[in-house]
């Protein structure tokens, strides 16, 4: 399961209910802050989630609404003695700006900070023990964007009724089982891990994509997933607009959902010129199970059985 808690919602400039972008991603004891937009520490610290454990920060693309907030975040962070090492992970083209924003401003003169700069190339770049995250090339402005792509590892559920019936004891036995072991048990039988565990289930799929101003060729990353967010600038009736400036209207990323096979689309990079009503009703004339994101709202995405 992934749980999403969105920080700041809003597209290129706050608004009086919304930050600029910026979203936590939890898994087990795993947080990632993705995109860091101008206030964000504050944010952070208006959603009562704390600083704890938030040391991986992923970057989209390097528009200044989504990574003005890595300074003021950083600087607060160094003045803490116990803070954990920071790592952010972003494309090269991205990171090229990052790099002059911190050590150019931030981090100048700093003997040994506990920054670390990431570069990442397309495709698997973080693995924990029962999930990886991987990146993908999104077109936005020639910025080198990247999407995310969060992939919990499947497993053959383990069947108690079986291991009753097989008077498998608790224990170190069924344990070893779960993981796909063979085991000998106190009274000398075999058992085989097919003998206990159901049929294979695969785990969570969760895709973040930020700006984006043409969908083609994502599906093959949205594809079954049990959650998309992305972004929503514009509406149909300023359709030129979207394509000017690389974004998309709330009906194509609703059309991009519905290609995929989606389980559930979350809206965001609002506009202030837009009601949130309007953008609804676009997007769910297309995708039914839709909703808009607001700052601090709260998501859970898990694989239905």
């Amino acid at each position: 399961m992934f749980e999403t808690i969105f920080l700041g919602t809003s597209a290129s400039a706050p608004s009086i209910q919304r930050s600029l972008p910026a979203m936590v991603l939890s898994h087990d004891e795993y947080r990632f802050l993705i995109d860091c937009g101008e206030g964000t520490q504050r944010q952070i610290l208006k959603s009562g989630i704390g600083f704890k454990r938030l040391n991986r920060i992923l970057i989209t693309h390097s528009h200044l609404d989504h990574i003005l907030g890595l300074a003021g975040l950083v600087s607060t962070l160094l003045r803490w003695e116990a803070m954990d090492d920071l790592e952010i992970f972003a494309s090269p083209g991205s990171m090229s700006r990052i790099h002059d924003l911190l050590f150019g401003v931030v981090l100048r003169g700093a003997k040994n900070p506990p920054v670390k700069l990431t570069c990442i190339d397309e495709g698997e770049f973080f693995a924990g023990e029962d999930f990886t995250i991987s990146n993908f090339a999104v077109p936005h402005r020639h910025t080198d964007s990247r999407g995310y792509l969060f992939d919990e590892a499947g497993r053959r559920p383990f069947l108690p009724e079986k291991a009753e019936t097989l008077d498998i004891p608790m224990g170190p036995w069924r344990k070893n089982l779960v993981k796909g072991e063979a085991v000998t048990l106190p009274d000398g039988r075999v058992i085989e891990p097919e003998q206990v565990l159901g049929a294979f289930k695969p785990g969570t799929r969760f895709v973040y994509i930020g700006d984006v101003g043409d969908t083609r060729g994502l599906e093959a990353y949205c594809q079954g997933a049990d959650g998309l967010v992305i972004e929503a600038t514009y509406l149909e009736e300023d359709a030129a607009l979207a394509r000017k400036y690389d974004h998309l209207t709330a009906r194509r990323a609703a059309e991009l959902a519905e290609r995929s096979g989606v389980g559930q689309l979350v809206l965001t990079h609002i506009s202030r010129r837009y009601r949130e009503k309007d953008i609804l009703e676009e997007a769910q004339a297309v995708f039914p199970n839709v909703r808009i994101a607001r700052d601090f709202d709260t998501y859970s995405f898990k694989r239905e059985k």
